[in-house]
């Protein structure tokens, strides 16, 4: 982070605290996402949800306050490493359903089917399958699906964000806030639905209502989330700059001294 020449150890250590619990609170709720993603759907008021986007719109609140706070270098430094932990979890999911299973596996690793099962890629599984392995071909679809929609949508709230305070001469925070929220949210919902599902929809596996009734519980969640979150912001920004110290988004980023704790 960069700081004032002359800033106290103690401030630029607390500065990097709330900022790593910010990035910690955005990636368990991104990882949340990955890792129970459509193993479940929910009904919710009108709102058919899969378990995974419970927590999502949280991400979009953490950005939004590091944006404001720290600024667009942290808010895209951190969406960045968002994405390296999507990729390593594809690649941790990949090498555990490629390695052989045990000799002595235990009973509950084995499921015994009673009929076939249908899975998002279009495949079956007949007879048993291997608890991970369901799992396995539940869910890679889905992360690789949320991982496009986690780029796309992530880099446009950050950059919407910085594009309504420049136009609004950084006042009226809640303008922006809830604009490039409310659009990234379009942008994840349609892409995360379109490419998960888009392969069971070309088979007429999955109506175009139903598609459309994903997409549109996805948004409308996600939506209200955001409308929500708008005094939290607002108290969690001002609380922020007084114990943080700190100018109107960091102003500090914009000088040319970068401060390492040592």
């Amino acid at each position: 982070m960069i700081h004032s020449p002359g800033t106290p150890y103690w401030l630029i250590e607390r500065r990097e605290r709330v900022f790593l619990v910010l990035a910690g609170v955005f990636l368990c709720s991104m990882t949340l996402l990955n890792i129970i993603g459509i193993t479940r759907f929910v009904q919710l008021g009108p709102m058919t949800l899969a378990v995974g986007v419970l927590a999502y719109p949280l991400t979009f609140l953490c950005t939004d306050i590091i944006c404001e706070v720290y600024g667009k270098r942290r808010a895209n430094f951190m969406v960045t490493l968002g994405l390296g932990l999507n990729l390593f979890i594809l690649a941790v999911m990949w090498l555990g359903n490629s390695l052989p299973s045990a000799e002595s596996a235990p009973p509950w690793q084995v499921l015994e089917l009673a009929s076939p099962v249908g899975l998002p890629d279009g495949t079956s599984l007949k007879q048993s399958v291997e608890l991970f392995q369901l799992l396995y071909a539940c869910t890679s679809g889905a992360v690789f699906a949320s991982m496009i929609a986690y780029v796309a949508a992530q880099y446009c709230d950050v950059q919407l964000f910085h594009f309504f305070k420049r136009i609004t001469k950084g006042r009226h925070l809640w303008v922006r806030n809830n604009f490039s929220t409310l659009a990234s949210q379009m942008v994840d919902s349609v892409t995360v639905v379109l490419v998960t599902f888009g392969a069971t929809f070309m088979r007429d596996e999955i109506t175009l209502k139903n598609l459309l009734l994903l997409m549109g519980s996805n948004y409308l969640f996600k939506m209200c989330a955001a409308l929500v979150d708008t005094p939290f912001i607002y108290l969690a920004v001002a609380w922020l700059k007084r114990y943080l110290q700190s100018e109107e988004t960091m102003i500090l980023e914009n000088l040319p001294h970068e401060v390492t704790p040592g």
